[in-house]
């Protein structure tokens, strides 16, 4: 009984086909990397490098905390003052978010109610993402990305 033999033309299909492999794995994560990236943060990063100082110390001059907690099917957003007492902001938008992708981005609606911003929403168990911006009563703005950590 002959044993088929391992030739040349084996050892090429064989280190060809690993490579092939490789090389398909890599270009689906490439691609999958790139259709789940949120984009771009600013526009131009020059321009807004030049008011980066600027705002900084502004924002830092306000001595305000954010702090986000989710239960009950409700986001919590509490902003203090240096004292930890809460601050009631002129103006708040923020989106609430996956860190990896937009593709669960929502903006839910805030509302105070005396101690802090709350919003009906029900985030699955993860890492997300608010980012916010609130205006004082003077039109500084303030602005943050805060990190929200919902356990199952």
């Amino acid at each position: 009984m002959n044993e088929p033999e391992f030739t040349g033309r084996h050892a090429a299909a064989i280190f060809v086909g690993g490579f092939a492999v490789i090389i398909a794995v890599n270009l689906a994560l490439a691609i999958s990397a790139v259709k789940t990236f949120p984009g771009l943060e600013v526009k131009n990063s020059y321009v807004a490098s030049q008011q980066f100082n600027t705002r900084l110390h502004e924002q830092t001059a306000l001595g305000w905390s954010v702090r986000a907690d989710a239960r009950d099917g409700m986001v919590l957003l509490s902003i203090t003052d240096r004292a930890g007492a809460p601050v009631r902001v002129a103006a708040l938008d923020a989106v609430v978010g996956r860190a990896t992708h937009v593709r669960d981005d929502t903006t839910p609606d805030f509302h105070f109610d005396g101690t802090r911003y709350v919003a009906p929403l029900d985030l699955g168990p993860g890492n997300w993402n608010i980012r916010m911006k609130a205006l004082d009563a003077g039109g500084t703005e303030f602005e943050q990305r805060v990190v929200l950590h919902v356990k199952e």
